[in-house]
């Protein structure tokens, strides 16, 4: 019970963290994206691209061949390439089409693509088990969701969109982080099951290809 609230506690810091530095430019209006920023995005993948390999990816294919021991095809790394490719042509379609009416919804693709990936991140911290893993997620996520809400908030502005909107969005997109980890949460503290056991090692192997 104590890690549920450590939890809570990360949430609440991810989403000050997320909004505070998406409405900084709307405020300021200043495009330079810092150097810092940069670095943290390094440490994160760095964090991100370990608890993929060592610990999300392994612990899936722990539930599956558990659930499933007589069954041998790799299903949870097809689930992870699965979510890998599902981001990866999100991006494409955001960058590979170049008439105005596509222009006009990059941000809107950009958009669901991080809100895809703060959903995934969030159920990965929820899901933990231990207050090193917790920690070690909540650190990671931390430490890029600032410059990862500063680049959304940017990349706004410069289609132009209303302010009203641009901050519906932000805000919406702060919220999905949280709302990730509750729900990767809800997904442990009901994990005793065989179907929520096959739900956790899903969700594990998905968020480690978008990782």
């Amino acid at each position: 019970m104590i890690l549920v609230y450590y939890k809570a506690i990360a949430a609440l810091a991810i989403f000050i963290i997320s909004l505070a530095t998406a409405l900084y430019p709307l405020k300021k209006q200043r495009l330079k994206h810092p150097e810092s920023a940069e670095l943290g995005e390094a440490l994160a993948s760095g964090i991100f691209l370990g608890a993929a390999l060592f610990h999300m990816l392994p612990e899936a294919t722990q539930i599956f061949a558990h659930l499933y021991p007589g069954f041998s095809y790799p299903l949870a790394e097809v689930i992870c390439v699965s979510g890998f490719l599902l981001l990866l042509l999100l991006e494409r379609l955001s960058l590979t089409h170049t008439s105005i009416q596509s222009k006009n919804s990059i941000p809107y693709i950009l958009t669901l693509i991080l809100i895809i990936h703060a959903l995934t991140e969030g159920a990965a911290l929820g899901i933990g088990t231990t207050l090193s893993e917790t920690l070690m997620l909540a650190v990671a996520i931390i430490a890029h969701k600032g410059s990862e809400s500063f680049a959304l908030s940017v990349v706004l502005l410069k289609h132009e969109l209303p302010f009203k909107r641009i901050v519906l969005i932000v805000i919406f997109f702060s919220l999905m982080t949280p709302l990730g980890i509750c729900l990767g949460t809800v997904i442990n503290q009901f994990s005793l099951a065989r179907d929520d056991a096959l739900v956790a090692g899903i969700f594990n192997a998905f968020a480690a290809g978008t990782f």
